[in-house]
């Protein structure tokens, strides 16, 4: 079955809020969509018919089960095509979700299992973000908020969770990534920031807002 780049954009906006609240309602998806809550109306009749979603009365919406696998599919290129574009061709982490948007409508699944193949498989995006395998399964991590993380714990950054240009900008400047080591040195309780110490001896100061967006393993 073909769908629409809207189509697919609005099945990945109701798996990722389905993620966080069970069932979807049109005003929340409408502003996960930036658009008008008519408009998403109308989507959601469509999926409907199309047997995407079901609906529970005055409760909300949720993926069927061929729903989550189409969602799962557009995740898994979304995320192989980020790791492409930083690893392979160098892009930035801040840049490439923009361009992995558009390239993750690409139908074709041979050309996607190729490019899994060609990059050796990977878990994980370079957000930390796990990357269904062609079956939908999705790898896991045992993985803690940086604000968890005890003092002098040595611990080695997983995932962020607020992935704003403006966010990974920032981190970058810190030289913070994914599988970088940290270590926490001080906690400050006036304000939560955090004092830290970045590979081996880089230190910097991290606000609590900007601790919570960071998740962390460690053994």
């Amino acid at each position: 079955m073909k769908f629409t780049i809207s189509e697919e954009n609005h099945i990945k906006g109701v798996y990722h809020l389905q993620q966080q609240t069970g069932l979807v309602n049109t005003n929340a998806l409408a502003c996960e969509m930036q658009t008008k809550a008519a408009s998403v109306t109308d989507m959601l009749k469509k999926l409907k018919l199309k047997k995407i979603l079901q609906y529970e009365k005055y409760k909300g919406f949720k993926l069927t089960e061929m729903g989550k696998k189409i969602a799962l599919s557009i995740i898994r290129k979304h995320r192989l095509w980020e790791y492409f574009l930083t690893v392979k061709l160098g892009f930035d982490w801040a840049k490439v979700h923009a361009i992995a948007e558009e390239l993750e409508h690409i139908s074709s699944e041979e050309l996607i299992q190729k490019l899994d193949d060609f990059l050796g498989n990977p878990s994980f995006d370079p957000h930390g973000d796990p990357i269904p395998d062609s079956f939908g399964k999705i790898p896991t991590i045992k993985q803690y908020n940086l604000m968890q993380l005890p003092i002098k714990k040595k611990a080695i950054v997983s995932s962020v969770s607020n992935q704003s240009a403006q966010m990974l900008e920032m981190l970058k400047h810190y030289k913070i990534g994914i599988g970088t080591p940290i270590q926490i040195t001080k906690h400050f309780l006036f304000d939560g920031s955090l004092e830290v110490k970045i590979l081996k001896n880089t230190t910097c100061i991290l606000s609590e807002q900007v601790a919570k967006n960071i998740f962390v393993y460690y053994e």
